[in-house]
Parts: C-alpha cells; structure tokens; sequence
C-alpha cells in the first residue's frame, strides 16, 4: 500500500533509507522528523538520552518495550533541551508514577517539539540495524505518500564527514557552579558536553570553567588551567580538523588532559592514530568494557557511533580499556605525558558508576588529595 490509510491525525510511520517503513502513532509533536536511526539497550534514562547532545542528527529507538513509567524531571536534563531529532518506541507509557515526575514523556516529547512514534515493533527494527547497520530514516505524523518518505531519509546527509559540535556547544565561556572554591581550575571544551560531567569534575573537587567548542588552545592555556577536559558530542570526529589543531596545542602544552567520548576521539586523531564507523554503534547502560591494566571488567554506559582504529595509535600510547563487546578500543592512556580517555561515559546519567575513579584519578593528577 502507498498510502497511509488512517482516517485521524494520530497516525506516524518511520521510513527508512533502504525502503523499510513502519506504521505506528504519534506520541509527541507533530511534523517530520530526520536523521541516523539507532538504538539504545538502556531501561530507563530516556530523558537524560533524549537531552545528550551527543544524539543531536540522530533519531533514538529504545528497546525496552515500554518506556515513559516514571516521567519526566526537569532536574534529569544533561542539557538545556532534548538534543535527539526524533524518538521511537514500542510502547509509551499513558501515566507517569514517580514523585518527581512533573510531566508525562508524551506530553515533554510534544513541549520540547519532539516528533516520535510509538507502536512500532522495535525489537524487528533493532534486528534490522544490527544486520544492516544505522541508516537515515524520517518519522512523520499524519498522511504522507510512503515513497515521498523514503525518498526525504536517502536525501538526508551521512552522519559520516559531520560537523555536529558547533550547533551544541556554548556559545561564551562560563563557571560551572562558581563557588569561589580553591580547587584545581580545570578548562572544558564543549564539544556538547552532558551536565553530569561538570558535576562528577566538581564532586571531585576541581574548579571548571567551560569553552566554546572553537575557543583556541592558546585562549585556554591563557587562563592558567591546572587541567583541560575534552568532552562527549555529537557527529564525525573526523570532520572536526579545526578542533584536533586545537587539542594538539594542548598537548604539546604539558597540561594535564582526560577525553571522554568524542574527546577520546579527537585525542587519538591528535595523535596520529585514525577513526572510522561502526556499523551499528555501542548505545546502552550495560557494555562490559575490560580494564586491561588490573583485569577488572566494568559494566558501562556508551553512546557512540565511531571509534579509534585499532594497530593506527603511536607506540608512545597505550591501550587501557577494551570491549568486551566487540574488542574496539575504549581507552588509552599516553605513556610519558599526563594524558588518558576512555570512550565511555564514566559520568553515567544514565547507567552505572563503575568508572567514576576516572574522575578520582584525573582529580588526583591535578593536585586533589584522594
């Protein structure tokens, strides 16, 4: 059939690049919605995933069979809006049980101009972007020619060669929660970085002061950091040159430097070493990643679709984390300098705190007594 067939405005389908559609209902705002198809493991943390800046491009399928139970909490945002394009489920919960809560998930998806779909069957569409890979796909509310969707996902531009970060980062520099404390001043990049980040970094005892995504390397080191962070976001760390120069001029500063995300990324791409795209990405709160320096497994939270090429990092890097998943490489550490990431979310929100010690360990390089 080419045709949607509801008779009422409550109807959605996902279209999808290869010619798949799906037909579901509305649970958010109206309109269409575009960008990379995929999916996240997760059970719950849907409002921390919806405002990652890291999905901005990219449409979210949970697969969980029904999200929405608890709410939404304004206090649960990791940034100021929801970063996510577009959302699908299988089943959106009508009520929300939770003390917190101030709205319902249908009702924050339609406030903040989210267009979703529920009904769909996610655990097929998961199969599918396992075997296949993520593809561009749109969601649409109400009546559209199947044919015209599909042709608007294959328009849409590849998550490969994007430059996402200058549309999520801040737009001055700012005090995270300036307390006039005496800590270590730590300098972080905003690449799209998640609000719990700053608050571990804080929880640990550092000062931060936060910078532009383009703020030039020697306008960090100008403000006399004792630390600089590189943080999570969205997009092709590829197709980020300008920010890569910047990172190098860190490094070639001396100054303490933990990278988490896309921040390990660009790190690597800093130092020789080249990315490339996973076919389907890791999206979840439960990836066993392998500490390969104590043998300790850690049960972590992950949100990325590109990682490091294995055997292209320099010999003067070592690697300190893998996946148990699929053996990609989820950290590193520079074996003279005072440098490490990992590729995961050490800062959870959701998931975890198997890895908070990253933020210890970082803390403990600038000064902090532990």
């Amino acid at each position: 059939m080419n045709r949607l067939d509801s008779i009422d405005g409550s109807c959605a389908t996902l279209a999808l690049e290869d010619g798949t559609c799906y037909r579901g209902v509305a649970c958010g705002a109206e309109g269409l919605a575009g960008g990379e198809v995929v999916f996240n493991t997760s059970m719950t943390g849907y409002q921390e995933i919806l405002t990652d800046p890291s999905y901005s491009g990219q449409i979210v399928t949970m697969t969980c069979p029904q999200i929405g139970n608890y709410g939404t909490a304004e206090a649960d945002h990791e940034s100021e809006a929801p970063k996510a394009a577009g959302f699908i489920v299988r089943e959106l919960s009508p009520i929300a049980s939770n003390w917190r809560s101030t709205a319902t998930l249908g009702d924050y998806l339609a406030r903040h101009g989210i267009v979703a779909i529920a009904g769909v069957d996610t655990r097929a569409l998961t199969r599918k972007l396992r075997s296949s890979g993520v593809m561009r796909g749109v969601i649409a509310t109400g009546r559209h020619e199947t044919e015209e969707l599909v042709a608007r996902a294959r328009a849409l531009p590849s998550m490969e060669g994007a430059d996402l970060v200058r549309e999520v980062s801040c737009a001055a520099p700012f005090d995270f929660e300036p307390s006039g404390g005496s800590g270590p001043l730590v300098a972080a990049y905003h690449f799209g970085m998640k609000t719990n980040i700053l608050r571990r970094l804080t929880a640990h005892g550092c000062r931060v002061r936060v910078f532009p995504a383009a703020t030039p390397a020697a306008e960090i080191l100008s403000h006399g950091p004792d630390g600089v962070f590189l943080s999570n976001g969205p997009g092709d760390p590829a197709a980020l040159g300008w920010a890569v120069a910047n990172v190098r001029g860190i490094l070639e500063a001396g100054v303490p430097t933990f990278g988490i995300c896309l921040g390990h990324q660009l790190l690597a791409l800093a130092l020789g070493a080249r990315t490339f795209k996973l076919k389907f990405g890791h999206r979840g709160a439960n990836h066993p990643v392998k500490d390969l320096e104590t043998g300790r497994v850690e049960i972590t939270s992950q949100n990325h679709g590109f990682a490091v090429e294995p055997g292209s990092l320099p010999a003067g890097v070592a690697v300190t984390h893998e996946s148990l998943y699929d053996g990609t490489i989820e950290g590193f550490r520079h074996r003279e300098r005072p440098v490490f990431c990992v590729q995961y979310h050490p800062e959870a929100s959701p998931g975890p705190h198997d890895a908070d010690y990253l933020f210890t360990r970082f803390a403990a390089a600038l000064g902090v007594r532990v």
